[in-house]
């Protein structure tokens, strides 16, 4: 039997007879095609015998060389360069008048060879020494190229080449002249490394050296893992330069290891039970006691008049107890009386302790007696 046409059918057979009958076949098939049973599209889709089928995507894991940090530390990292970067956005427009704007674009582990292989013959590149807590420079230091669109831009301002903003290419050599204003460039972007880490360490950086063949920097392994760090200098709108720091596996172990054991023992001091370290501290420390008998508001006029012999009334009973102010706040109340000879104040209780509390305390007196 044959299949019977939908009206979608019979509306585009009409429409193509109506255009002349040219369209009639197309059309034809592609509705014909519309109501294909889904198995026998699912067949057509299978691929023929002999032509390979399509690869499932898998994800892709480099065995060989793992990741050294976890996400966690990466955070870290990122947080401390993004704070760096605020610092020295406003310094170097401070200091330089120059319109720039810093981000951090990436941090990422990566191996030691993927920084080296994007640097040029000619680029100079600045060794960073990393100071301790302690005070003790370490033997690992860390890497800062600044492309030199950036230095030369920043060298006219400080010579007064005004807003001008400088393109150069990447694989640009700098003169003596210009090498020299460079290190003075590169030590405040130095200075500002300490504040960018202070949240979490105190960390002393300082200038090394200026390396002007990156071939020669070996102190690293080419398959180290390492932080490359990339940040964008927006300068004045008009350029794009880069700044990309690279910080060595073992520099970011030892960092993060000093990191760690100053949280544990934060963490440990402040579980402590420190009642009897506090109190060991301040014991001998010297403060004023003040028994205050009674307080009284008089005019002007007669204590302008006071004369020895004359009486203050103090509204208070013969036997009353008196105020003992520790500093300048009320503690215990007491009652005056003599100890050889000198005058004295017993003490009979504390300022806003309750009758209840009283009551209990003598009883606990009493049965000691």
């Amino acid at each position: 039997m044959a299949d019977v046409l939908s009206q979608d059918q019979i509306d585009a057979l009409l429409k193509s007879m109506a255009g002349g009958g040219g369209d009639s076949a197309p059309a034809e098939e592609t509705k014909a095609e519309e109501v294909k049973p889904a198995a026998q599209k699912a067949e057509e889709k299978r691929p023929a015998a002999g032509q390979p089928a399509e690869e499932k995507k898998y994800n892709k894991y480099d065995f060989y060389s793992p990741r050294k940090f976890t996400k966690e530390r990466m955070k870290m990292l990122t947080s401390s360069f993004e704070n760096y970067a605020r610092i020295l956005t406003s310094q170097v427009n401070g200091i330089f008048r120059a319109m720039t704007d810093i981000t951090v674009l990436d941090v990422q582990e990566k191996r030691y060879y993927e920084y080296v292989n994007g640097l040029h013959e000619n680029d100079d590149v600045t060794l960073i020494d990393v100071g301790t807590p302690d005070g003790v420079k370490n033997n690992i230091a860390m890497y800062m190229y600044v492309t030199p669109g950036l230095i030369l831009t920043l060298i006219s301002h400080m010579l007064g080449g005004g807003d001008r903003v400088v393109h150069e290419e990447s694989d640009y050599r700098y003169s003596d002249v210009e090498r020299a204003l460079y290190q003075r460039i590169v030590k405040y972007f130095i200075a500002a490394l300490k504040d960018g880490f202070s949240n979490y360490i105190n960390l002393d950086f300082e200038l090394a050296r200026v390396e002007p063949n990156p071939s020669m920097l070996q102190d690293v392994g080419l398959d180290e893992a390492v932080a490359i760090i990339h940040l964008n200098v927006d300068v004045a709108g008009m350029a794009m330069e880069k700044i990309r720091i690279c910080m060595p596996g073992t520099l970011l172990e030892l960092i993060f290891y000093m990191i760690d054991s100053r949280k544990h023992i934060a963490k440990g001091f402040a579980y402590q039970d420190n009642k009897d370290i506090i109190l060991e501290n301040i014991r001998y420390s010297q403060l004023s006691v003040t028994a205050e008998l009674a307080k009284v508001q008089l005019n002007l006029n007669d204590i302008y008049r006071l004369q020895v012999g004359d009486i203050i009334d103090l509204n208070k009973p013969e036997n009353s107890s008196v105020s003992l102010y520790v500093g300048r706040q009320a503690w215990f109340t007491g009652r005056m009386g003599v100890s050889k000879k000198n005058l004295a104040v017993q003490i009979e209780g504390m300022v806003g302790q309750s009758s209840e509390e009283e009551e209990a305390e003598e009883l606990l007196q009493a049965l000691a007696e």
